[in-house]
């Protein structure tokens, strides 16, 4: 599985998934055609989330997408993930390399031309950049919230690894994303607050498709 293919990528989270489990979500959004689905799910225990990520295994194989776990490298591959995302805090990506192996995927979440930079030259093979129209599912320092089209316009030419966009993107903006060099975007309420979330996901890869 190669992130360079991914168009669309779904982060989940339950408490923003309107009332449904995490895996009715995203078995509807797989049927609607992302590409790789990103265990998150951080106010949830590690067993909890280990449990969740088998029955993530099960879907993404069946659909041929790819899954990857955020942050822990431990739970990426007690579930045979195909990858892990790393966050600025979060263990190097040389580590996440030995741990898990070089045919694992690994991510790293950037906001400045420096942290892609550091990033590639650490190994990664995509690039997690935003938050891109600012996001409310997480605390972010207000330096790294609402960067910008532009901002992915200055990494995607520093960089030659895959860039998927992030934060607070959806169908009306992600378009933008698509054209200021990201290769995907990444969402979570997008898809998992639809009314329709596989309608929401087929919608959302339409206009990325249509973008490229």
């Amino acid at each position: 599985m190669d992130p360079r293919d991914w168009r669309t990528y779904l982060v989940t989270q339950q408490h923003l998934s309107a009332g449904r489990e995490t895996e009715t979500v995203v078995e509807a959004a797989l049927a609607g055609g992302v590409d790789a689905v990103q265990l998150r799910e951080k106010d949830r225990s590690a067993r909890d989330r280990y449990r969740l990520g088998q029955r993530l295994r099960e879907l993404t194989d069946a659909a041929d997408a790819a899954l990857i776990v955020n942050d822990r490298i431990d739970l990426a591959a007690a579930i045979s993930a195909d990858g892990v995302h790393l966050g600025q805090s979060d263990l190097p990506i040389e580590v996440a390399r030995e741990q898990l192996g070089e045919e694992t995927i690994v991510g790293c979440s950037t906001s400045t031309v420096r942290e892609a930079e550091i990033a590639e030259a650490a190994g990664a093979d995509y690039l997690g950049v935003g938050a891109v129209y600012g996001t409310s599912s997480k605390e972010v320092d207000g330096a790294k919230d609402g960067i910008g089209p532009g901002r992915i316009r200055e990494i995607a030419e520093a960089v030659e690894i895959p860039i998927v966009g992030i934060g607070g993107i959806n169908a009306d903006n992600a378009a933008a994303v698509i054209e200021a060099g990201a290769t995907g975007v990444a969402v979570i309420s997008a898809i998992t607050a639809a009314d329709d979330p596989e309608a929401a996901a087929q919608n959302l890869r339409e206009v990325v498709v249509d973008a490229e």
